[in-house]
This record gives C-alpha cells, sequence and structure tokens, in this order.
C-alpha cells in the first residue's frame, strides 16, 4: 500500500481524461493561457497531432499511453535543465512497477529514453513558454508504447506488450501519476537534483562504452565516461579531451 507520504504528494495533482486531442501539451498549455492554476494531467486515449523533439511525429494510436503536466512556476529557470532526468526517473520506476521481471533488461539511455532489450519505449517532451500575467508554464509530455510503436523510428523502438508485460494506459498512468509525484517531492524546485540524479544513474545504460551524440549542428563520437552530479553527460574524445554535453540523441557504437 502507498505510504502517507506518497499519497499527500499525488493528492497535490489533477487529472482530466480525455478522449481524442490533438496533443496533450497543446491541451494543457492552452489551460495554462487560460489562467490554470497546474498540477494538473492531462490524458488521452489518443493523439491525432502528437509530436516528439524537434518537431518530429510521435505515433499515437489508441492503447498506448499519451499524459502531459501542466506545472506553473515549478523551478527557477537555471534549475529546469534537470527536470528530463527527474522524469526519466519517474518513468522507469512507473514501467518497473509493470515490470518487476525485467531486471537489466529495463535502462535509462541519457537523458530521458526508456529503453527495454536497448530498443526504446518511451519519449519525453518538455515545453515552456512565458505567460502574460508573468507565470511561466512548463508542460511536461510522456508518451509510452504499450500496444504500438512507430514502423520506422529513429531508433529501434519496442511496446510492453512484445516485452511480455500486460498492463494498461490507465494502470501505467496511476503508477506515473505516483511516482512523478514523488520524484518532483524530491527533486524540490532543483534543489534536489545532486538526490535526483544519484537515483537516475543507477539505471543509465553505457557509462563506459563507445557512442555517437547527434548534436543539432554536428555528431560528436567518444566514450560515454560519466554522468556528473548536474546531469550533464562527459563524454571522452579520441584526443583524450573531456566535452560536458547537455542534450542530444545518444546512439551506441
Amino acid at each position: 500500500m502507498a505510504s502517507a507520504r506518497s499519497r499527500n504528494a499525488v493528492e497535490q495533482f489533477r487529472h482530466e481524461s480525455l478522449g481524442d486531442v490533438g496533443s496533450t501539451n497543446t491541451v494543457c498549455m492552452e489551460r495554462a493561457r487560460a489562467g490554470d492554476p497546474g498540477r494538473l494531467w492531462i490524458t488521452a486515449r489518443r493523439q491525432l497531432g502528437g509530436r516528439g523533439r524537434r518537431g518530429r511525429a510521435w505515433i499515437s494510436e489508441a492503447g498506448n499511453l499519451y499524459a502531459s503536466l501542466l506545472l506553473i512556476d515549478p523551478a527557477p529557470i537555471s534549475a529546469l535543465g534537470s527536470l528530463p532526468i527527474a522524469v526519466a526517473l519517474a518513468l522507469y520506476r512507473a514501467v518497473s512497477a509493470e515490470m518487476p521481471f525485467a531486471g537489466d533488461r529495463l535502462a535509462i539511455k541519457w537523458p530521458n529514453d526508456i529503453l527495454i532489450d536497448g530498443k526504446k519505449l518511451s519519449g519525453i517532451l518538455i515545453e515552456a513558454e512565458n505567460l502574460p500575467d508573468g507565470r511561466h508554464a512548463v508542460v511536461i509530455g510522456c508518451g509510452i508504447n504499450i500496444a504500438h510503436r512507430p514502423d520506422n523510428p529513429l531508433y529501434p523502438s519496442i511496446t510492453l506488450s512484445e516485452a511480455g508485460a500486460a498492463t494498461s494506459p490507465e494502470k501505467l498512468f496511476a503508477h506515473l501519476m505516483q511516482e512523478l509525484a514523488e520524484v518532483l517531492s524530491l527533486w524540490d524546485e532543483g534543489r534536489g537534483v545532486v538526490a535526483v540524479v544519484q537515483a537516475w544513474k543507477r539505471h543509465v545504460k553505457g557509462i563506459g562504452s563507445p557512442i555517437t551524440v547527434n548534436l543539432p549542428e554536428r555528431s560528436i563520437s567518444g566514450i560515454f565516461s560519466a554522468i556528473e552530479d548536474d546531469g550533464l553527460l562527459q563524454l571522452r574524445l579520441p584526443t583524450g579531451e573531456l566535452m560536458r554535453i547537455a542534450s542530444g540523441d545518444v546512439f551506441f557504437s
């Protein structure tokens, strides 16, 4: 059973379940512009215009989990860079609750993709906007492949069904809502980032391995040397130089 502390954490959030929407992220941002105080989850049966990072399409057929959380002024702007790590930790824990048999099949690919058997299970899209009334809206969008996955993904993908987990969007969302409430409490507006990163990096795949990181303007290869306390990836280049990377798409060699 959930502890009293866990129940208190999740009770601070509201949830609205919808049918077909363009995008749960878009619905959340519209609510923010209309004055919503935040801590609002929007889930949908299906997205008609789902999107991933850098404008990529996200397959959104019924049967998967599509969920977005609206936060208002969740932390100083300077602290928001570590928010994807907190979300990834919560996603990992939510999936793990439905796959207790997974063991080391389940991992995190820096910074925030969840992998099963080395294949991508989920995506996170975080968007932010300064509102006219001076508030700062942050929307955390999470998509998890339960029954469907892309046919031609940028990175090999998998569904929970293919991985042997029998669950539903509703059951998985219940875990996600609980886990993210707890992790955001630990993150504590960025003040608890070191504790979050320490918990998160125990599940990160590939430290010590050769990788290629695709950045917007170029690709860089080297050795995945470490994860720093702020969540940045440390890449050792062939020259021996250490490069700190804040965001990018990681591919294992």
